[in-house]
């Protein structure tokens, strides 16, 4: 047997006052709202037989984790596939790093990137931690949370389209949660929903990769 359903969901809210990259730092936790956001996440699949809970091991994704954690009485697995991706302008404000000089050899190749971890290192990754932990649970649904960028590489490649794409139109808001299952031949994409939807015109949605 294999599991029923994978969710992928992002995480919430960050508090990010600075409005830094912040990729994979240390100490983005989420803002209040961000926790309301998980909340909100974790009540919209109330009921439904959620077997098994794993994360990215940053912490926003952990503290995102532990509604589910403690809605379906899981412990929450760390998983490094699931994390954000690596970048180059990490730590510091994007518009002023795309300004300076020194930084613009490293935008030659927007379709790879070349700023960052390759889209199609990040696609291999997520699809190797689905495909282990849709086949390695016996039934039920599991939730992976993790990350904007992730995620969006999946839902692109379980669409059939290319990775390449203008990130200002990603579909993957805060606490979205992106359903796939398995049909017999690979993972299709049969659900996308917003549960924190209410929340996000108050939201801060920057420092994502």
């Amino acid at each position: 047997m294999s599991a029923d359903l994978v969710h992928l969901v992002r995480h919430g809210e960050v508090e990010n006052p600075d409005r830094i990259l912040y990729g994979r730092l240390p100490g983005y936790g989420l803002s209040a709202l961000g926790h309301r956001m998980a909340q909100l996440a974790s009540d919209s699949l109330a009921g439904r037989p959620i077997t098994r809970l794993v994360a990215s091991p940053l912490q926003r994704t952990r503290e995102s984790a532990a509604p589910w954690a403690a809605r379906f009485a899981l412990e929450t697995e760390l998983d490094p596939r699931l994390i954000e991706p690596a970048n180059r302008f990490e730590g510091g404000n994007v518009r002023r790093g795309l300004r300076n000089p020194r930084n613009w050899p490293y935008l030659v190749g927007p379709w790879r990137p070349t700023w960052g971890e390759a889209y199609v290192s990040i696609r291999a990754r997520m699809m190797d931690a689905i495909a282990q932990a849709h086949a390695g649970t016996p039934g039920g649904e599991v939730v992976l949370v993790s990350h904007q960028l992730p995620i969006w590489m999946v839902a692109r490649t379980v669409a059939g389209k290319p990775l390449m794409h203008d990130p200002r139109t990603r579909r993957c808001s805060l606490s979205s949660i992106t359903t796939l299952a398995w049909d017999g031949e690979g993972f299709v994409e049969v659900d996308y929903q917003e549960p924190a939807a209410e929340l996000l015109a108050q939201s801060i949605d920057l420092g994502a990769v």
